[in-house]
């Protein structure tokens, strides 16, 4: 997404649409200021929505020439009276100033054969007369207060004087500095009609999102605008400018009357029908969420006509909250399900709302083979065991989804659960992973703070000591229990130990449970938190290396060895030239600092890991003993991946049965284990290969390999129909790159152009720079009828 609003503020035709798309990206990445402050202390100027000169953008207004009689410019001066003051200017220049003034002192009105004008009671000073004279001769502005600056602009307004009314529309942009600087402007730039001064203020309130939403006079600017004030405002951008501004006011309260206020200007804004059903619908479900149920009836009503499927859905749950037969709002979903050749999970999931029993359990599951990625399906199962009072089943059922979905509100349900079953132990570990992700987080339906209860629960647990706290850390780690190594984490913080090196843990957890943003919050706590001067540029190294800026963050990397020699620093410098490199040379490179790492102090959870990428390179080398020396002596100190590095070199030795062994070692170690049974789909025969991935697939979907593995299989055996649903299965809940483009290759190997093209598109708004996906684009495009 935020590469797309790039290319679209890149490619921007107008001043208004890169203001707008510029400041959406700079709304999307809030937070991430110390990412520019760390390239700028690496020499590297980042240059993504930077300062816009508006005034710049703007065209540059045309003096007019007008057919001049000579004979009335003898006469060279003319004074202009104001009140009891003469201002003399030049008559040919006041006059070249506008068509008004040329008439005036060049035509039939009697000031034309007069060297004495009167021009009071038209609202300008003699100061101003005085400026306005000197930009007729100068075509500049002095340096004017704003005051000043204003009375000429209105003055400019009156007596058409386009250059004048432009440079001054520019000296007042320049002066706009401050947010309350644009509040008393604005309604000055759009009564005069000043685009150049309006679209500046504009820029104010839209770089300090979401702040400026926070300011009533900014809100009420903003949301009462006509269609003309728009249109000097934002120009022809004035749907982006809404969905922007309806975006951050429903991130921070979709219920709020600014919500209302911003949706129903875009839908004033809305041209195209797309654009009116997508505005129509949001705003529906804003005044869903209100309770205002006749109002949202009626937008959802307009949506539909306009095309908008999903509407049906808040026509559906209107109809029940309205207390009318479930069997109309059943009726409703239903005609969406019949009228999709291929209907989506969450249309079984929208229709079990209207059925129950047996009935309700049938769509759900429905909807779970359809798309498990939903959460509501396990949700509604695991809560009916546990009313049966089958608490294994209950359990089982909710740790389906959390095995590859770290959803807030599935912890929770599980935290109820062991609160019922009296697991005090696990019920702490889920409050805790909880507050790792979401230290606000409230339970019971936001009745409860979720800390609150985590006190209450701590009482009815055994208080670990430090050391405690690091076997626990210990244990789960060689188990691979991400959530409750997370969960041990949180408790150490709370003591006098490192902070830095927890936050940093931390990081590594969150990435692992596929939490990119908290785990970018954790790494910037780890900076914070560092004890050292080398210590905090480990973790700016790898703050700079997690958001693509590799070469940064080597350089990081050796500014903290040269500083002092540390194992963070020196496995940050060896992970990162392996990934960044494509030079085989680099390898001894690598090696050599890995080694250099595990002679520096560190604990052995580090420490097992160094040996583990230890050995993945020794094994890209060729120096399979070598390799093997590294994952034994991991395993030692129980890095449990380690047994998938030792399966690899039994296969490399071409012993697969040793490689699928030690494979099955890790799957009985390991809490999460989707990944160790598709690395041993790799080791088995067909059948059990089949068998793994169909493991995989059922431990977590997201997996992409097991469908892609499944489809070429049914390739082989000339089932192409076969072989395409196996990926459009997939694909309708996850649109990743490599599905997309191995369905685009099987499209086109049965002569489907229109499917191909339609995929390669699809995977190029992904990657637009995938080199297979383009060639193979190119070739199907030329194929196009």
């Amino acid at each position: 997404m935020r590469r797309s609003l790039r290319s679209a503020w890149l490619k921007a035709s107008t001043v208004y649409e890169k203001l707008v798309f510029g400041a959406w990206l700079k709304y999307e990445k809030q937070g991430e200021e110390i990412i520019s402050d760390l390239l700028l202390s690496c020499g590297k100027c980042t240059k993504d929505f930077g300062y816009i000169d508006i005034a710049s953008e703007f065209p540059v207004h045309e003096t007019p020439s007008f057919v001049t009689n000579d004979t009335f410019f003898l006469r060279s001066n003319v004074s202009f009276r104001i009140g009891d003051e003469k201002i003399t200017c030049d008559r040919r220049k006041i006059a070249g100033l506008s068509a008004p003034f040329h008439a005036m002192l060049n035509g039939c009105f009697t000031e034309s054969s007069s060297d004495d004008v009167n021009l009071s009671g038209n609202n300008i000073s003699p100061l101003g007369m005085r400026a306005i004279s000197e930009f007729s001769k100068t075509g500049r502005l002095g340096e004017l207060p704003s005051s000043l600056l204003l009375e000429i602009l209105v003055f400019a307004n009156i007596f058409c004087c386009g250059t004048l009314k432009d440079a001054c529309d520019k000296k007042l942009a320049s002066l706009v500095s401050s947010r309350q600087d644009a509040v008393e402007l604005t309604e000055f730039a759009l009564e005069q009609n000043s685009p150049v001064l309006a679209a500046s203020c504009l820029k104010v309130f839209l770089y300090e999102l979401p702040d400026s939403l926070n300011d009533e006079q900014v809100v009420e600017l903003l949301t009462s605008l006509d269609a003309q004030q728009r249109s000097t405002m934002v120009g022809p951008a004035s749907f982006s400018l809404y969905s922007l501004l309806a975006e951050v006011s429903m991130n921070s309260d979709p219920t709020s009357e600014k919500s209302v206020l911003f949706s129903k200007q875009l839908i004033d804004c809305a041209v195209t029908a797309r654009q009116k059903m997508v505005s129509l619908h949001q705003l529906g479900c804003i005044r869903l969420f209100r309770k205002e149920y006749d109002e949202a009836e009626k937008l959802f009503e307009a949506a539909l006509s306009e095309g908008h499927v999903y509407s049906v859905v808040g026509l559906a749950r209107l109809s029940q909250i309205n207390g009318n037969n479930k069997d109309s709002s059943y009726e409703k979903i239903t005609s969406i399900i019949s009228s999709h050749t291929t209907p989506l999970g969450w249309m079984f999931q929208e229709r079990s709302l209207y059925c129950d029993g047996d009935q309700k359990w049938g769509e759900l599951e429905r909807a779970t083979e359809l798309d498990p990625t939903l959460t509501y399906p396990y949700m509604y199962r695991a809560a009916s065991l546990m009313r049966k009072r089958d608490f294994e089943s209950a359990l089982l059922e909710i740790n389906r989804v959390l095995g590859f979905k770290l959803a807030l509100e599935c912890l929770e349900l599980r935290f109820c659960f062991y609160l019922a079953i009296e697991d005090y132990q696990s019920a702490i570990c889920d409050v805790q992973a909880i507050l790792t992700l979401s230290p606000d987080y409230r339970i019971f339906d936001g009745r409860v703070a979720a800390s609150q209860l985590r006190v209450l629960v701590r009482e009815h647990v055994e208080n670990w000591t430090t050391a405690d706290c690091w076997l626990q850390l210990y244990d789960r780690w060689s188990l691979v229990d991400d959530i409750g190594s997370l969960s041990v984490i949180y408790q150490m913080l709370e003591s006098d130990a490192a902070k830095g090196v927890l936050y940093f843990r931390q990081s590594l957890l969150l990435l692992r449970l596929n939490c990119p943003e908290a785990a970018m919050k954790s790494l910037q706590l780890a900076r914070q938190h560092a004890s050292s001067e080398p210590e905090r540029l480990v973790y700016e190294g790898w703050i700079l290396y997690d958001t693509g800026h590799c070469e940064e963050g080597l350089r990081k990397a050796e500014e903290s060895i040269n500083l002092q020699r540390s194992f963070e620093a020196f496995f940050l410098k060896a992970y990162a030239l392996a990934d960044s490199s494509q030079d085989p040379s680099c390898s001894s490179t690598v090696v050599s600092l890995l080694e250099e790492a595990l002679k520096c102090p560190s604990d052995r959870l580090r420490k097992g890991q160094a040996l583990n990428n230890l050995g993945s390179v020794y094994v890209d080398c060729g120096n399979l003993d070598a390799a093997a020396d590294c994952y034994i002596n991991a395993l030692k100190i129980r890095h449990t991946r380690a047994h998938q590095g030792l399966a690899r070199v039994h296969f490399l030795r071409h012993d697969k049965s040793a490689a699928h062994a030690e494979m099955t070692k890790l799957i009985e170690k390991a809490r999460n284990n989707a990944s160790a049974y598709e690395k041993r789909s790799e080791y088995g025969d067909r059948e059990l290969t089949k068998t793994d991935l169909e493991m995989v697939t059922r431990l977590d979907p997201l997996r992409v390999y097991p469908y892609r593995y499944r489809a070429a299989v049914l390739m082989d055996n000339h089932k192409e129909k076969e072989a395409v649903e196996e990926l459009s299965k997939a694909i309708a809940f996850k649109a990743d790159l490599h599905l997309l483009h191995l369905r685009a290759a099987f499209h086109e190997h049965i002569g489907d152009v229109i499917g191909a093209l339609r995929d390669c598109r699809a995977a190029l708004s992904v990657d637009p720079n995938h080199q297979e996906m383009l060639e193979l684009h190119s070739r199907v495009n030329s194929q196009e009828p």
